[in-house]
Parts: C-alpha cells; structure tokens; sequence
C-alpha cells in the first residue's frame, strides 16, 4: 500500500512538472481549476485530483460523507417520553386519533390516547401537545429506560396546541431549545413514540417555514419532511447540534401515515408559550377585537388598492379595543406601529406577541386615505362569544335578483337572522353570486359601505358603483356568527 501511495505522488508530480512547462498556469491555479466539477479523464489526471481532494482536508470531505446522527441519537434520546393518557370514552381526542393513536380500552368507558414529549428541566417538566392530553383523567410518561411516572398537567393552550406537564423527581436528563430558526434544507431528526411503538429515531430535512395549515390563528409550522406518525405528537425535533427546533404537532396524510409531509412547532414559540404555562398555567395573549380576513387581487381591486395586503376589517367587535379606537367594517390595516402587515395572519401573530394594556397604532386606509388609529390592546378572552346574535321575525316572500342568480329577502322580514340586511334565501349554482362564495342563509349587510335594507336600494347600489366605473362591488355578508368580505363583479349588473 505504501508503494503504491509513492507511485502515485511520483504520477502526479511527474504530470504537475509537464502541465508547468507547457502552460503560464501557476500549481496553484492549476488545482483550483481541477476542483471545479468539472472532470479531467486522463488516469493521471484522475489521480492527480484524488490527491488534490485529500488535501483541503477533513472538513471539506465530510460534506460528501454520508450523515451520522448516532452520537447526537445517543446523547438526546434519554429526554424524550412516550406519553399515555386515560381519557373518558365520551370525549375525543382534538385530532380524532389521526395523531393521538386513541384506541380502545376494552368495553369500559375508558379510551387510551399516546403521543410522545420531552423533558425540558431536570426536575420533570416535560413539553407534549394539547390535543394529546387534552380531556385526560390521568397522564402516565414512560422514559426511555422502561420506567413509568405518573404526571400532572400544568398547563394548557389550544390555540398553539402545546401543553407543560410535570413529573415529581429529580434529574432527569433534559434538552434545550434552540436559539433562532432552522433554514430550509437543514437536517432534522425526529424522535418519538410513533403507533405506541416506543422511541423512535428518524431523519430529513426541513422543507420549508412558515407553513400555514389552518390549525389556528397562529400557524407558524417548520415543515420537515422526518417521517413522523401517529403518536409522534408531542415530540421534538433535534438538529445537528441536539438542540430542540420544533414540538411534532401534525402531519399531512392521505393514508393515514407518513407521506414525508410534516409540521412543526417552532422552538421560538414554544419557549414563549412553555414559559408562560409554567408560571400560570394559561397564555397572555393581546387582543383588538376584530374579525379579518385576506385582501385578494379583486377585493384589493375594488377598494383601490395597488397591492394585495394588508387585513380588512369584517367586523369590530361591540366594546372591543378596536371599536372604542373608533376602527370600523371595511378598513384595511396596512401597518402596526409603523411596520407593513403583509396579511391578517401576520397582524394577528404580532398582535398576540404584546403584552395586554400596551398602547400600540394602527395605520388604516379607509376611503381612500390612511389616518393612523391609536388603541390599548385588551386581553384575549379564553373563550370568544359569537360576535353577531341573531334575532327572530316573520317570514315574507323574497325579491328576485336573476342577473346575479340570487333571491334576496330584508333580514327583517325572515326568520332568525335579524333585522340588518338582505337574507340570501335561493341561489342559482351556477350563477354568479353562487362561484364567488354566497350561500344561502348570508347576509349582506353592505355594498361599497352603504348599509343595504331593501332589493330595490340593492338594486341601485350596484348600477350606482358601476356608472362610478368600478368593476366590482364589494359586499360584507353576515354567514352564520361571522362577517366578511366578497367582491362581486358587476358585468351582469
């Protein structure tokens, strides 16, 4: 072996000399040029640049060795727990058992949910989903040496799906959340309980950040494409460093298990709200007391907009901070103390992000002009009431709208839905009320920011916007307890 190492210095020497005399390329330049990808293939030439990769060093080989996740397994995996929860049989877990696993316990009254956590304090505070523990009558976390413990929940919130448990006893082995964010290709492993199977290893990479999923106001997921399953929930997921990046809350399945397709808690939030659970039990959240929603291109088109950003203002609730503020139905919020708020999402998260009683501005553009609106955030109520509540009345017979495939009746004169508006009582499925979103049972309250009461001012309200030349009118409807927006077009009009 070692004669054969000399020869092959003594090739590459001997080729270094010649390629020296024919051309004014330095040694050194001669090597930063085979380090490109691109192939020389001549056997000497081959030699020559098998010689030149071994010399830049272990660092830069390792980039194409296959990963090795074993000491960062070994030294992580101890914190982590397979959790069990006993739960009445007349409750369900929050995801069905699309996560949780629930399965019966045998004929008396009693379902079984697992999940996974883990410790994040040597003396037993430990970090899971809410929907794992969610309804239980007990907890139980076994540890990965086999060992069971009986846990007592600390504290709760639906809204970001975490939950703190604790265990009596001391020096756990435990880890920590890591400092700043993941990028998107970075490894990732998982660990958990997956179908109650016990510690589980796997590994990805992060897909992508960001990820809204509908689970709540607050979707901010990591997704990661670590295979994850049912019973996974609750879990963390490491990175290279062994610290915690995200809590393993959902997956994407059209089978049930694990597409490559999953979603995480990220770390910076759930220290924020493991923090706050362990000094309460609850989440501080502020709160303005709206509803919002998105400003798409036609709704953004038919306010003026040039860009499609910003949250329109649906409804501001009766006694709310932003009702005192004096915000109103059909504002856009374009900016919260001086920063640009892409979406209703965005201005939510932030909003929640601040302490209530703090004084924060708005910068709404209303009518065409941007004031700024000063307020003091409330607090988020635990549990929100409807924000409209119908009333009943009598019936009457409805007036036909056939150029938009609707018929409308005043809200005053059908049953339930108040006294404000025009009711949509029949609608053609292929009209085009129907293909932008209005059901049966909507109530428009208002078109362009007039307050609508009859079929004829409806009527007139429209032909009105569109001699003004606008393309579409801009409805805020009533649909069952919430208010929102749809833009409809005016050419059948």
């Amino acid at each position: 072996m070692a004669r054969s190492v000399k020869a092959k210095n003594s090739r590459v020497r001997r080729l270094t000399a010649a390629l020296a005399a024919l051309s004014s390329v330095s040694v050194l330049s001669l090597a930063a040029i085979v380090m490109e990808p691109v192939a020389l293939h001549h056997p000497a030439a081959q030699s020559w640049n098998a010689a030149a990769r071994a010399a830049t060093g272990p660092a830069q080989r390792q980039t194409a060795a296959e990963p090795d996740f074993a000491d960062i397994v070994e030294g992580v995996k101890p914190a982590v727990i397979s959790v069990r929860v006993e739960l009445d049989g007349t409750q369900q877990t929050a995801d069905d058992g699309q996560d949780g696993s629930p399965d019966s316990g045998g004929g008396g009254g009693v379902m079984i949910g697992q999940g996974s956590g883990f410790f994040i304090s040597a003396d037993g505070y430990a970090v899971t989903n809410n929907h794992v523990v969610d309804h239980a009558k007990s907890v139980e976390v076994t540890t990965n040496d086999g060992q069971s413990h009986s846990a007592k929940v600390v504290g709760t919130d639906p809204k970001t799906d975490l939950a703190l448990i604790k265990v009596d006893g001391s020096d756990f082995p435990h880890v920590k959340f890591a400092e700043g964010r993941p990028r998107v290709g970075n490894w990732v492993i998982a660990i958990g309980n997956p179908y109650g199977l016990g510690g589980t290893v796997t590994a990805g990479i992060v897909s992508a950040e960001g990820r809204d999923i509908g689970a709540g106001p607050y979707d901010d997921f990591i997704q990661i494409d670590a295979p994850i399953n049912r019973g996974n929930s609750g879990g963390p997921a490491f990175d290279v460093n062994g610290d915690v990046i995200g809590v393993n809350t959902a997956i994407f399945s059209p089978s049930g298990g694990s597409v490559g397709i999953g979603f995480d808690i990220p770390a910076d939030t759930a220290k924020a709200v493991i923090a706050e659970l362990k000094e309460k039990g609850y989440v501080t959240r502020g709160w303005i007391g709206i509803q919002q929603q998105q400003i798409t291109p036609d709704i953004a088109e038919s306010l003026g907009l040039r860009e499609a950003k910003g949250a329109l203002v649906d409804e501001a609730e009766p006694k709310g901070p932003a009702e005192k503020a004096g915000v109103k139905p059909g504002d856009v919020i374009t900016a919260l103390d001086g920063t640009a708020i892409t979406d209703p999402r965005e201005l939510a998260q932030k909003i929640a992000k601040i302490a209530p009683g703090t004084s924060v501005r708005l910068s709404v553009l209303r009518d065409g002009a941007t004031k700024d609106i000063a307020l003091t955030l409330g607090t988020m109520p635990v549990d929100r009431p409807p924000d409209v509540v119908a009333a009943s009345d009598s019936s009457s017979a409805a007036q036909n709208q056939q150029n938009l495939g609707m018929l409308l009746a005043p809200a005053s004169k059908v049953a339930g839905p108040g006294q404000k508006g025009m009711v949509v009582v029949a609608i053609d499925p292929n009209g085009e009320a129907a293909q932008h979103g209005l059901t049966v049972g909507d109530i428009i309250l208002d078109v362009g920011g007039k307050a609508v009461s009859n079929a004829k001012d409806f009527r007139q309200d429209l032909v009105s916007l569109r001699k003004e030349g606008k393309s579409e009118a801009l409805l805020r409807l009533q649909s069952g307890d919430t208010t929102h927006f749809v833009a409809l077009p005016l050419q059948h009009v």
